[in-house]
Order: structure tokens, then sequence, then C-alpha cells
């Protein structure tokens, strides 16, 4: 099934990518109410940076522009939060697209992830005020 599915090579696929990946987040209990209740994303917002972000390191474009790590700091997210936004991003990929772009893709996440929590930890304990 997967000769299918094409790589990742374009902005829409990544649009796709990134659309499919925040769908399965919204549904998903354990990171829905981190996203939708206690950091209240505002979606319209949200979703353009995040296609530019993940074109930035798929397709090499230079149009996002920011510091994603601060805006984790408050979050109310452990090792678990980390595992399940991995197994999800992973499962996006795999659902749409098939390549080495794709591969490169589900690799990047899981590194994100892993220097996301592991900065984290390096904070302490998290508090919500």
């Amino acid at each position: 099934m997967s000769a299918l599915r094409a790589d990742i090579a374009s902005e829409a696929d990544v649009r796709r990518l990134v659309d499919t990946f925040y769908d399965h987040v919204n549904q998903d209990a354990l990171l829905d109410p981190v996203f939708n209740g206690f950091a209240q994303v505002d979606w319209p917002r949200h979703l353009p940076k995040m296609h530019d972000f993940w074109s930035g390191l798929l397709l090499g474009t230079a149009r996002y522009q920011g510091r994603p790590f601060p805006k984790h700091l408050p979050l109310p997210i452990d090792a678990t939060h980390f595992q399940r936004w991995v197994a999800l991003f992973q499962a996006a990929v795999n659902e749409l697209f098939a390549g080495p772009k794709a591969e490169e893709a589900k690799h990047r996440g899981q590194a994100i992830a892993q220097v996301f929590e592991a900065r984290l930890r390096e904070h302490g304990p998290l508090t919500v005020v």
C-alpha cells in the first residue's frame, strides 16, 4: 500500500501533514485538553505557523520566525504527552506519505520531542499558576 502514497514534496503536502496531525491531536484524550483547554490554541493563527515551521524543516523554506520552546514552558506536560505527540505525528506521516522525506519528517518529529522534553526536565517540575 505504501506504493500508493507519495513522498512529501510540496507546500501542499506539508499543509496536509500538519493539518491531519493536528486533527488527530484535537481528537486525542490526552493532548486535546492541553492544546484546547490549558493553552487555548488559536488554531487559525497557530496552523500557518506550523505550516511554516515544518516547511522550513522539510523543504528548506525560511518563513518560520520564532522560538517555539519558550511557549511550552508553562504547559502541564510530561514524557507521556511527548510520547503521544510523537505517536500521533508518526501516524499522520504514515497515513499520508511514504519515502525518504516522510522518514525525515518522522525522525525530526522524534528529535524535536526529545529535545523539548529534556529541556523541560532541566527546568524542574512544572507548576501551573
